[in-house]
């Protein structure tokens, strides 16, 4: 396929990185539109607020490009930041994009939008509405854990620290995947015509694993004995609840609700594809791409806390 001329957002996330190192070894040419501090070596950089509608639509003009990637997200999934970034920002650059007669729009979304419950799950589903009635051709990536949001623990269990589980540790199971196997499937849509006009849940190599699994799989790459220290949901539950209350007259105590609610909703819901038929999450239709592991990724992390002085 020949190179196309290719404006990314996001690209100073850990996604959004990924994906820039991948449209260069691709030889997209790539621009990107990001905040100040951020270099990228081998695309042309813009510093500009991606809120900021007049910015982008002066790149644009300056340049026509092929396609639009978007890997932005709001960072803290509270209601006002949601509809700001995922929702707003998007279809702002989505309007520029079209009035600048770009044909292509690939889109870095997420598989929990399936049950959507949270403030940011709503406002990604909007957008992706949105896309899809836009005429242009359009990918929308719903990926499964990323190995980052699964690495949290590691310096705990290498520390001798247990592994905390919600519930028995088998509420939830995820096919994570890494950030360069993401990276490749999200710049594959590029050029795949099987990817475009689709909604593409992606997931890592399989099988689907459990919380109480990454914790056997911690502990055995240190050759220790799983230790385990386990959280009822119905805690979280009693803290949504007293926060939620306290929300009415602070937006501090709102904002902490949210919080809440996106971490039991992470700790009760598998990231996988959810059959709406069936009422469950379905390991065997969530599509696997890629080669990393998270046992591999597990073992890197430790072996470089080894070898820091």
């Amino acid at each position: 396929m020949s190179p196309k001329r290719v404006l990314l957002f996001g690209a100073s996330g850990t996604i959004g990185g990924a994906v820039l190192a991948q449209l260069l070894v691709a030889g997209h040419e790539t621009t990107c539109i990001t905040r100040s501090g951020f270099s990228g070596e081998g695309a042309r950089i813009v510093q500009a607020d991606i809120t900021d509608r007049a910015s982008i639509a002066q790149v644009l003009a300056e340049t026509r490009f092929d396609a639009v990637i978007s890997c932005i997200a709001s960072r803290s999934g509270v209601p006002d930041d949601a509809w700001a970034i995922d929702y707003a920002a998007n279809s702002a650059i989505l309007k520029e994009a079209q009035a600048a007669g770009v044909g292509q729009f690939v889109l870095l979304s997420a598989i929990c939008v399936q049950k959507p419950q949270l403030a940011f799950q709503q406002a990604k589903l909007a957008f992706e509405a949105e896309l899809q009635a836009s005429g242009l051709t359009w990918s929308i990536i719903r990926p499964t854990a990323f190995f980052k949001s699964l690495s949290g623990q590691v310096a705990r269990v290498a520390k001798g620290k247990p592994f905390l589980l919600f519930g028995n540790g088998e509420l939830t199971r995820c096919k994570p995947i890494s950030d360069a196997d993401l990276s490749r499937f999200i710049v594959s849509a590029l050029d795949d015509p099987a990817k475009h006009n689709r909604i593409l849940p992606i997931g890592g190599p399989g099988p689907a694993i459990s919380p109480k699994e990454q914790g056997e799989m911690l502990f055995g790459i240190l050759g220790k004995e799983p230790r385990y220290r386990s959280i009822t949901p119905r805690l979280m539950d009693l803290a949504i609840a007293a926060l939620s209350l306290a929300g009415r007259f602070s937006k501090r105590a709102a904002a902490k609700a949210e919080y809440a609610r996106i971490g039991r909703y992470y700790a009760t819901e598998s990231m996988l594809v959810w059959d709406t038929q069936r009422q469950v999450y379905d390991a065997d239709a969530t599509p696997e791409f890629g080669e990393d592991t998270l046992e591999a990724h597990y073992s890197n992390l430790l072996a470089l806390r080894r070898n820091q002085p």
